[in-house]
């Protein structure tokens, strides 16, 4: 039987929580029929013999490459997938025994039409110890942001999160993911914005997809994170002048850098009690932005998003 859904993960030595990740989707309950692709995108740990020995009840096909990136694993996923619909999965994020079920309720809400996308909720996984600024990002802040959603009918392009969302395999066929980002940040939002301005497609909420997140983070990491963030914004910038302003590139380039002795200040002060029971919203959105202009300085000066697609 064709699979109504095809479910792609792309995966880079997440053998800590991969193999959680395919028992949970064999426990799926109410879902639709659906297949299984896992792309390896280069793992140098078990990745490759683990998938390689592993048996399943499910339509399983795994497809090997070298490192390119989640972007061209997951187009590769999309061109091998036979569903109607993709359902995309990170490799860190365990689906909840109804996920895919609930995915599958939001799309026949609204007739199945082609052109909406659902995505569902990310929660930290239970093993994780939360803490306030772990919190914060997930619901208000930059990883996120769920609690800011106030029409779920009618998310903007922005949350287009591909650790959890489903849409038609046309559409990802005729926009699939530009290879440009070197690193996996807004490569899901631009696909997404072409996606909206250019097939019509619209966005969904769904908070009873919900999937865990097992992704240790604390300030300092997700500081380099959005460093990242900051490079791949100026790609995004260069493919759409449009929205400079958006991503935080002007005409002239990036903003001024604030003072770095400030910055080292307040980064102190943020690592002293991020494991305190405190909330600092500002203080650590002032602390990240500095990475993010930091990366997007490295970006315009690298000429970032001006060469060919690869």
């Amino acid at each position: 039987m064709q699979p109504e859904v095809s479910v792609v993960i792309p995966t880079f030595n997440r053998m800590d929580v991969l193999p959680e990740v395919l028992a949970a989707l064999e426990a799926q309950v109410g879902a639709p029929a659906f297949e299984v692709i896992v792309v390896n995108d280069g793992s140098t740990d078990r990745t490759a013999e683990f998938l390689a020995s592993r048996s399943s009840s499910l339509p399983l096909t795994v497809l090997e490459q070298e490192n390119r990136g989640p972007a061209a694993a997951r187009n590769r996923g999309v061109a091998a997938a036979t569903g109607t619909r993709v359902a995309f999965l990170g490799d860190d994020t365990v689906p909840t025994p109804t996920w895919l079920a609930a995915h599958q309720a939001a799309h026949r809400r609204f007739g199945d039409d082609p052109r909406r996308a659902v995505i569902g909720y990310t929660r930290w996984h239970p093993r994780m110890r939360l803490s306030p600024f772990l919190r914060y990002i997930n619901e208000y802040g930059l990883q996120f942001g769920y609690a800011l959603i106030d029409q779920p009918d009618e998310v903007p392009f922005n949350f287009f999160y591909t650790s959890n969302l489903s849409l038609s395999r046309e559409l990802l066929v005729a926009e699939p993911f530009d290879l440009r980002f070197p690193y996996p940040a807004w490569e899901d939002i631009e696909a997404s914005y072409r996606l909206f301005t250019r097939r019509g497609l619209k966005l969904a909420y769904e908070p009873q997809a919900v999937v865990e997140h097992d992704h240790p983070t604390e300030i300092r990491r997700f500081a380099a994170r959005q460093e990242k963030a900051g490079y791949c914004a100026v790609v995004f910038s260069r493919l759409h002048p449009e929205l400079g302003g958006f991503v935080g590139v002007g005409d002239q380039g990036p903003p001024p850098l604030p003072p770095r002795l400030r910055q080292r200040a307040l980064e102190g002060l943020v690592r002293a009690l991020q494991k305190l029971p405190v909330e600092l919203p500002r203080l650590w959105e002032e602390v990240l932005r500095y990475h993010y202009i930091q990366g997007l300085h490295r970006g315009w000066k690298q000429g970032a998003g001006l060469g060919k697609e690869t």
